[in-house]
């Protein structure tokens, strides 16, 4: 289909409006700092613009944002030095037990996601934490629904001993 300038403008921008926090979302998931996963959905988002053409929205919109974010990510992965999960600094006290509590708890599994591979990370974050079903993350990750259960399962054993190593 031939879109005119204003046309694909104004579609690129609600595309964006609607899905730009996911994509958002799950860059920070994989990578674990903000500037990377802003900087990384800027790029996912140009390269949707430079491709609008060739994606239909109603059938493979998401899955493509899904796939072109995690392989952005992945990239971004490959040229990064190895995380040492030793690093980690439990979060100043906040004003309330619970919400430290809460607060250490979600900077535990944001830690404990750093430490699995980068295909064990993807299938947890797409699966568990966006709550895409098992067929979903298997089309966007490019294998079968029973490597994704594994590498859920696997993941989620990683995550309970790292969460449980650091609760000690």
């Amino acid at each position: 289909m031939a879109w005119q300038s204003a046309d694909r403008t104004a579609a690129f921008e609600q595309i964006m409006l609607r899905h730009e926090r996911m994509v958002l979302r799950v860059a920070l998931r994989m990578l674990g700092r903000l500037e990377d996963a802003q900087d990384l959905s800027q790029e996912v988002f140009l390269k949707l613009y430079k491709h609008f053409h060739q994606i239909d929205e109603e059938r493979g919109l998401t899955s493509w944002l899904y796939r072109t974010t995690l392989n952005a990510c992945f990239d971004h992965l490959r040229g990064r030095k190895p995380m040492d999960p030793m690093d980690w600094e439990p979060p100043v006290a906040a004003a309330q037990q619970a919400d430290m509590e809460k607060e250490e708890r979600r900077r535990l599994m944001a830690e404990g996601l750093k430490v699995l591979a980068e295909r064990e990370r993807a299938a947890v974050i797409l699966r568990e934490i966006e709550g895409l079903d098992t067929a979903e993350v298997a089309g966007i990750l490019g294998t079968s629904e029973v490597t994704v259960r594994s590498q859920v399962s696997i993941a989620k054993g990683k995550l309970k001993a790292f969460v449980e190593r650091r609760m000690r």
